[in-house]
């Protein structure tokens, strides 16, 4: 029963290892899309969304070098920009989303 055993796994094995050689020259032909390439092509579908991380950053960063300096006021002001500059970023995702969506089923229709 093991001499069975061991003649069929490396069969196995070998079948598995020419299904991948098979698969990877059927695609070999098709541009895998790189993390940068992706990330350039999102800011260009939705570029409200970067500008609003940036807003949140920025926001958040000058309040807390406010705070560490001790202007308890500007500190404050910042930190309700920075609510305000997370909320025009949600907003921009679910438009975004949206408008991706709508312009799937366009699409879907031709």
């Amino acid at each position: 029963m093991s001499n069975t055993q061991t003649a069929t796994a490396p069969s196995v094995k070998q079948q598995a290892e020419l299904e991948w050689i098979q698969m990877r020259a059927d695609y070999a032909d098709i541009h895998a899309e790189t993390t940068r390439e992706k990330m350039e092509r999102k800011i260009r579908e939705n570029p409200l969304v970067p500008i609003g991380c940036a807003a949140t950053l920025g926001a958040l960063s000058f309040g807390l070098w406010n705070f560490r300096q001790g202007k308890t006021k500007m500190s404050q002001y910042m930190m309700r920009a920075r609510i305000l500059a997370q909320g025009f970023t949600v907003v921009a995702l679910i438009v975004g989303v949206g408008m991706t969506y709508t312009k799937k089923k366009d699409e879907e229709k031709k």
